[in-house]
C-alpha cells in the first residue's frame, strides 16, 4: 500500500501541470474600425457584432436575437469601417443607426 502511494506520488511529480493562461480583457469602447478591419484583434467582426448586439439589446431589455440581422449588421459594419479607420467601432455602430 505504501509502495503504491510512493509510486503514485513520484509519478505525479513528473506530470506537467499546465500553467494557467493570462486572462485578456479588452475595453470595447477603444476598438477602432482600423483594428477590426485589419483583423488586429483576436476576435472576428462577427463576434464583435454579437457582443455589441447583446450590449445594446441588454440596454433596451430586448431578448430577441435575429441571426440574419447579425450577418447583415456585420457586413454593414465592415463596409463602414473600410472608409472610417479612426472611428471607434461603438461610434461606427451608433453612426450607422444600429445601436438603438
Amino acid at each position: 500500500m505504501k509502495a503504491q502511494m510512493l509510486l503514485t506520488s513520484a509519478l505525479l511529480m513528473f506530470v506537467q501541470i499546465p500553467a494557467p493562461h493570462a486572462q485578456v480583457t479588452v475595453d470595447v469602447v477603444k476598438i477602432t474600425c482600423d483594428e477590426l478591419f485589419k483583423e488586429q484583434l483576436q476576435w472576428t467582426s462577427g463576434e464583435i457584432i454579437l457582443w455589441l448586439s447583446g450590449y445594446y439589446h441588454g440596454e433596451g431589455h430586448n431578448t430577441i436575437v435575429q441571426p440574419s440581422a447579425l450577418k447583415r449588421d456585420e457586413e454593414k459594419l465592415n463596409q463602414y469601417c473600410y472608409g472610417h479607420g479612426d472611428t471607434t467601432v461603438m461610434d461606427a455602430v451608433k453612426n450607422m443607426g444600429l445601436g438603438k
